[in-house]
């Protein structure tokens, strides 16, 4: 199976997938909102938005001064069709797997099992 149209190398990895997808539900979020929903510290969190916002996926707002400093991200346009293209071709794989896809289970045979005692006791019967 080739790779969906859509389907987006750079969003793909869960810590940015999990970014973007909380950023997609929302306007601006605060930075500490994004560190603490994501449980990642600030310079895991950090590293990700540098990456995304080097994309263009990300727009990072910075204000005030100090200790007062606040740090507001959004998904940009581009962002938030990268994130819907990237949706879209998860959705494509996973529906293509199909119940078909799953590898069939044999029904059990009622002469064979895996319990050594019980395949000893079936030999002993059938002598």
């Amino acid at each position: 199976m080739s790779t969906p149209s859509g389907f987006d190398e750079l969003i793909h990895p869960s810590t940015r997938l999990s970014v973007v997808a909380l950023l997609a539900a929302t306007e601006w979020a605060d930075f500490s909102f994004i560190r603490d929903s994501l449980s990642l510290s600030d310079s895991a969190l950090s590293k990700q938005l540098h990456t995304l916002e080097e994309a263009g996926y990300l727009e990072i707002h910075k204000e005030g001064g100090g200790r007062k400093r606040r740090t507001k991200v959004r998904l940009t346009g581009r962002g938030r069709t990268a994130f819907e293209g990237h949706v879209a071709a998860l959705r494509a794989i996973v529906e293509g797997a199909g119940p078909t896809a799953a590898p069939a289970v044999p029904p059990p045979d009622p002469g064979h099992t895996s319990d050594p005692t019980t395949q000893q006791q079936h030999a002993e019967a059938h002598r």
